[in-house]
């Protein structure tokens, strides 16, 4: 018997909450926003909405360092906001997946101020990584690993009497310590966390840096370039005792009526070892990064694609297929770039080559029926159906990605890809705001891109982005199962499922289009599937 699971064959719409919409004038978007705007997604066809963090925060990394994690951050509202926007979401038959970051809290949570004000070697530092320096006077960090956001990992404490103390392990903003998951009270503060949630009806969890949590014993150094020969994830990735935790969080929600469901959010380039976070007792799904990060290369898809399905296909899981989220450049403009197509988290700013979005735009809604078509689950970035590009001109002045300043400008970050929503065309601020208010500004190319401005239009990519989700319900290709055609010229992906022949032309020049009744194109068809374009063929 097949396994019916809602959460094989989702469409999820990831809903950025400061940049969906805004429903008080303060040009943040926040819980009520989202309530407001919940039915363009009914109307879009997705199945559940995923939700990143709302929780009480500094801000210092968009809400990834959480002060409380049982607290909607006032920014966004409050706890009865989010249980009415649970409600609502499920009065539409959406489904609620919330952001959990559970490596790292922020540096006002009250566990790290209590740790500090403690004094090394006390309890209270245990639920963290300190440590002494190494040197004379531990003046050189415990070990050489660097920080995702730049700069080291590693940030040295001054105690009251004004002299350097220990150190502690930040991996991403030195106001997001990392939490040490070999700490049981650690561990039981995030059961409650889970319960907190699970008890107000989510419907599941996506795990910020799943593969993070668990660091090498004894903290040793990275050695890059072995890491690079061999493949492996280094000392603070990917380590063997994460599934224990994810083991323990599964058997929570299993205890949940409905089905609750755990998504990684796991850089894990190996799909064997990624695989290994789906087994059966483990996570539900996980977000599919080597598709993600192809460049346009008809090879290089078949072969992520092929290697993707195998290794899931090992645990029973279903493969999910993402093209964009808020991490990452907008795929409109990442594949509008004249080289390396498939370089997506550094950013693009006003100094840097500049996309064909024109270009991008085709390659991405040739990308997306390609993604809606494979066998598995599917996530949408907010704004992606409407073809959003990246803001790729957005003044520095405006920056707030923790990335950029890290890196000591020399990466612009993501903000380009947060963007506050286009609504309306005509109103201040695109409609995001009731008074045009938007905390970053948005570009003039997002006018004719507007919500308003698609949703009438069968040629507009939002027309496209509905026609595609109805017949993908229609047709259960999320359920189907996928068959090679190899007949086809080089430069062609091209599949069969569930009777339906899916080909995106990747190469130069147009083929000619095969028998069988066109369901949907990405372009207008004359006879001939154009370059960077893609059909579904019913035969």
């Amino acid at each position: 018997m097949t396994d019916q699971s809602w959460w094989r064959t989702a469409v999820i719409y990831q809903i950025y909450p400061r940049s969906f919409a805004d429903g008080n004038g303060d040009g943040y978007g926040d819980l009520p926003g989202i309530i407001s705007r919940l039915d363009h997604l009914v109307d879009l066809g997705v199945d559940a909405v995923w939700l990143s963090p709302f929780y009480k925060s500094p801000m210092v990394d968009a809400g990834y360092d959480v002060e409380d994690y049982t607290e909607v951050d006032p920014l966004f509202g409050t706890t009865e906001d989010a249980e009415r926007l649970i409600a609502e979401c499920h009065t539409r038959d959406l489904k609620v997946i919330v952001d959990l970051v559970p490596n790292h809290t922020s540096s006002e949570h009250e566990w790290f101020k209590a740790a500090v004000a403690a004094g090394p070697g006390s309890p209270e530092r245990e639920v963290y990584h300190f440590y002494d320096g190494k040197g004379e006077h531990g003046e050189i960090p415990p070990n050489n690993w660097k920080s995702v956001l730049g700069g080291r990992a590693w940030t040295r404490l001054v105690g009251p009497d004004g002299e350097p103390e220990q150190w502690y392990l930040h991996l991403f903003d030195p106001k997001q310590p990392d939490l040490n998951w070999d700490s049981e009270r650690v561990r039981e503060m995030f059961d409650d966390v889970l319960r907190f949630w699970l008890d107000r009806g989510v419907d599941g969890f996506r795990v910020d840096v799943a593969h993070s949590l668990v660091k090498a014993k004894g903290l040793p150094d990275d050695d890059e370039e072995l890491r690079m020969l061999s493949g492996s994830a280094g000392p603070m990735w990917d380590q063997d005792g994460v599934h224990e935790v994810y083991r323990r969080w599964r058997r929570i929600l299993d205890s949940y009526e409905g089905e609750r469901i755990l998504v990684a959010e796991a850089w894990v380039g190996n799909p064997e070892r990624l695989a290994l976070y789906l087994r059966p007792d483990e996570m539900h799904t996980a977000f599919n990064f080597d598709f993600l990060a192809s460049p346009w290369d008809a090879d290089e898809y078949r072969r992520r694609i092929t290697n993707s399905l195998a290794a899931d296909d090992l645990v029973g899981a279903p493969t999910t297929w993402v093209l964009s989220n808020h991490d990452t450049v907008r795929h409109v403009s990442r594949l509008g770039r004249a080289e390396k197509p498939g370089v997506h988290r550094e950013g693009i700013g006003p100094d840097d080559p500049q996309p064909d979005n024109v270009l991008g735009l085709a390659r991405a809604k040739a990308a997306t029926l390609m993604a809606l078509s494979l066998p598995g689950s599917a996530y949408l970035y907010q704004g992606e159906e409407l073809g959003l590009p990246e803001h790729t001109t957005l003044p520095h002045e405006f920056r707030e990605d923790p990335t950029y300043f890290n890196s000591l400008h020399g990466e612009v970050g993501r903000d380009g890809a947060r963007i506050p929503m286009p609504w309306e065309a005509g109103k201040p601020g695109m409609g995001f705001s009731p008074n045009g208010k938007t905390w970053l500004p948005q570009p003039e190319n997002y006018h004719d891109l507007a919500v308003d401005q698609q949703a009438h239009r069968d040629d507009s990519t939002l027309g496209l982005y509905k026609r595609a989700l109805v017949l993908r319900r229609e047709l259960g290709l999320g359920a189907g199962e996928l068959t090679w055609r190899d007949d086809f010229p080089d430069g062609i992906v091209a599949y069969e499922n569930r009777g339906v022949l899916v080909a995106v032309n990747v190469s130069a020049k147009p083929i000619a289009l095969p028998d069988g009744e066109v369901l949907l194109s990405s372009e207008r068809l004359d006879g001939t599937l154009p370059t960077n374009s893609a059909a579904w063929i019913r035969l």
